[in-house]
């Protein structure tokens, strides 16, 4: 096997190997809310579930030159976001959150989505969405990065409310190839859920 010792590597090196290789990546649509008002959206694929005792999530937010993102200057500010489900027919809008827009500007109105108040939080969800999540701030860190500069912004989250459409969700259990999740590869590539299959746990 070839051998890579992640200190060789520049920063961008490093990020297209992990994202190349840890693949399939859930999708994190995220709502925050500014100072000033202004709703703001934008993708993550850094996501996933850290706990069911309390319902928690962590999303890790990448800096940019060691700035804080938007999102995550939200729900420091805020301790309050909405975490969205991407899924095959919204994700064509969810990319376009992804655009770099100035702070007073909301993507949500840029992507033409709309937006549909949370039942415990102050923070919108978007209601093109088939699952959302409300959440409040559980924990904030401040992670990697060089010369003492912070590379990321690792977000826990505790889910305080749960919606989903009632067409996808009974007995308890969440049907996949309803809600259609879509997962993050690299580069510019999606996957939706491919070909299912059953094993066992040992006992």
């Amino acid at each position: 096997m070839k051998k890579i010792d992640p200190k060789q590597l520049s920063e961008r090196e490093n990020y297209k190997f992990l994202i190349g290789s840890i693949i399939p990546r859930p999708i994190a649509f995220i709502t925050s809310v500014s100072e000033e008002g202004i709703v703001n959206a934008a993708p993550f694929s850094f996501f996933n579930i850290v706990s069911s005792n309390p319902p928690m999530i962590s999303v890790s937010i990448q800096r940019k030159k060691g700035e804080k993102k938007d999102t995550a200057r939200n729900i420091i500010e805020k301790e309050q976001f909405v975490v969205h489900i991407v899924d095959t027919e919204n994700v064509e809008q969810v990319n376009e959150t992804a655009a770099n827009l100035p702070p007073n500007e909301s993507e949500v109105a840029v992507a033409g989505m709309s937006l549909v108040k949370s039942e415990k939080i102050d923070v919108p969800g978007v209601r093109e969405a088939k699952v959302r999540l409300e959440c409040v701030l559980e924990k904030a860190l401040e992670l990697g990065g060089v010369d003492e500069t912070a590379g990321c912004d690792l977000i826990i989250g505790k889910v305080v409310y749960y919606h989903i459409e009632e067409t996808l969700y009974e007995d308890g259990r969440i049907d996949p190839e309803g809600l259609g999740p879509i997962s993050r590869l690299a580069g510019n590539d999606y996957a939706k859920i491919g070909e299912q299959f059953t094993i066992k746990r040992p006992l």
